[in-house]
């Protein structure tokens, strides 16, 4: 058989619906990877599937994200077991954090966990997030905590993570990382690169050791606003042009 028969066999397993959520999917790690946002094989993104099955897809255990295809993505029921087939198993970290949510946040069609140096940095700094520039200002009223418990192994967490995530987007992980969910894949990177962003920015000015300069609480106020529905409305142009980016980089995401 013809590699592109082998293609469209495989393409053939699944719903237009789920081929696409499989791309876009796809497409986010490979982002994750060439962003420099990745981990080796650890952290981990996942999307919901449409259906009363509340399954969602997630990466291949042992896959390097700049390798992740549309056809490599496991399908997981909410139970963590494998619904179809694969030759990987899934992080038992990464199905408790992502299970949490997908479990009680039904707007949450895509989550990302990563463990970046800044991310990391600012979960582990005392104040969180600081209101230090626009990009911080944009996100920090939509931006949880949760505290760390420990490699997410033990289930038990999973009530805590919720309450503490609330009907939040975002969520600093103390002393472990960052989270973002969105409607969309796209909703989800682009909270997702605004809080990355922010904390590299804030990683930054606090080692420039110079005194900082915050904004008036008025000023914070506005720029809240206009980041609850700003990223939403610019997350599909934004994507379109990422997928550009992507196909000149790094190409076959959508296998």
């Amino acid at each position: 058989m013809s590699v592109t028969n082998l293609k469209e066999s495989s393409r053939k397993q699944y719903s237009e619906a789920e081929w696409q959520i499989r791309i876009d999917l796809a497409a986010a790690y490979r982002l994750v990877a060439l962003y420099g946002w990745d981990d080796l094989i650890f952290t981990h993104i996942s999307a919901r599937l449409p259906g009363p099955d509340n399954h969602f897809l997630i990466n291949p255990y042992g896959m390097m994200f700049d390798e992740i295809t549309a056809s490599s993505l496991v399908k997981v029921d909410m139970n963590g077991e494998i619904v179809g087939e694969s030759d990987y198993k899934v992080n038992p970290a990464g199905f408790t954090i992502h299970s949490a949510v997908h479990e009680v946040r039904h707007d949450a069609a895509c989550v990302i966990h990563l463990h970046t140096a800044a991310g990391t940095a600012v979960a582990t700094q005392e104040e969180g997030l600081m209101p230090l520039n626009q990009t911080a200002l944009v996100i920090r009223e939509q931006l949880a905590y949760h505290e760390y418990e420990g490699i997410a192994l033990n289930h038990d967490e999973r009530p805590r993570l919720q309450k503490d995530l609330g009907d939040k987007k975002l969520m600093l992980l103390w002393n472990h990382g960052t989270l973002a969910l969105g409607e969309t894949v796209a909703d989800a990177f682009l909270g997702m690169y605004f809080l990355e962003r922010a904390c590299e920015m804030q990683v930054a000015s606090l080692a420039g050791g110079k005194k900082l300069h915050y904004p008036s609480d008025a000023v914070k106020k506005i720029t809240a606003g206009q980041g609850e529905t700003g990223l939403t409305a610019v997350s599909g142009m934004a994507w379109k042009a990422l997928l550009r980016k992507l196909d000149r980089h790094l190409p076959g995401y959508a296998d």
